[in-house]
């Protein structure tokens, strides 16, 4: 609907005003400050400044240049710009404090020489990675020890990885050796879970990581091979100390 809703401005922007730079496309992380920037330089060659946001069009500010007044409709919307909106009193400018995810969507400049519009995105900010090995590893390779012993071999070197994240929105997840990508997956909608796996060797001398990243920012993970990747004769050892411990 929001993707509509621009293209719908932008075609009004240049069948009235003939300008195809009007919709501005302006991201900021969750928390931070924005300013939407009108361009007037002289506020007083205008009469009215208004802000509008959403597909309803809903007025949030205005500048009302012969009554010499600046009035901030923070309480429509459910409240939800309650003391958050900021108007420039000099350049009609709005600035929203404390940024939210609802606060995603078109906002309209509205003069009395000219319409704006921006498509503001407010990026969540991004949780750490967390990865974490294949416990069940050890116990399949056991459990095929009837199979041929270069078959048991191999498939002890290997050491089974995910990295995984919760509760995020227009991200992608990638796998890292050193700086090569190795794999990536992304989402554009909120998911409640998401996960990459990746395989390498025990004795893997090379560099990797996982990171997390949207537009404007990034999470990443080391991995820590001798943290996480256990050979099964060494697991096997351990659980047989701690049953004599006992």
């Amino acid at each position: 609907m929001v993707h509509l809703f621009v293209l719908f401005c932008l075609w009004r922007l240049v069948g009235v005003f003939a300008d195809t730079d009007a919709v501005k496309s302006v991201s900021v992380l969750e928390g931070d400050s924005v300013t939407l920037h009108s361009g007037v330089t002289d506020i007083m060659d205008e009469d009215l400044i208004l802000w509008k946001f959403g597909t309803e069009n809903t007025l949030i500010a205005q500048i009302n240049v012969i009554a010499d007044s600046i009035t901030v409709y923070d309480d429509v919307l459910d409240e939800r710009f309650r003391n958050r909106l900021q108007m420039d009193d000099q350049t009609g400018s709005l600035t929203i404090t404390n940024t939210r995810t609802t606060d995603s969507g078109v906002y309209q400049l509205h003069t009395s020489s000219m319409r704006k519009c921006f498509n503001l995105t407010v990026n969540a900010r991004l949780p750490v990675p967390v990865i974490s090995s294949n416990s069940s590893q050890c116990s399949s390779s056991s459990s095929s020890s009837s199979s041929s012993s270069s078959s048991s071999s191999s498939s002890q070197q290997n050491c089974s990885l995910l990295c995984s994240v919760v509760n995020v929105g227009h991200v992608t997840l990638s796998w890292y050796k050193g700086n090569s990508l190795l794999s990536s997956i992304s989402v554009s909608d909120l998911s409640i879970s998401l996960s990459l796996p990746l395989e390498v060797e025990y004795q893997d001398k090379n560099s990797y990581s996982c990171v997390l990243n949207n537009p404007i920012s990034n999470q990443t993970t080391h991995l820590d091979i001798t943290q996480h990747c256990h050979t099964c004769s060494g697991t096997a050892a351990l659980i047989f100390f701690y049953y004599l411990l006992t």
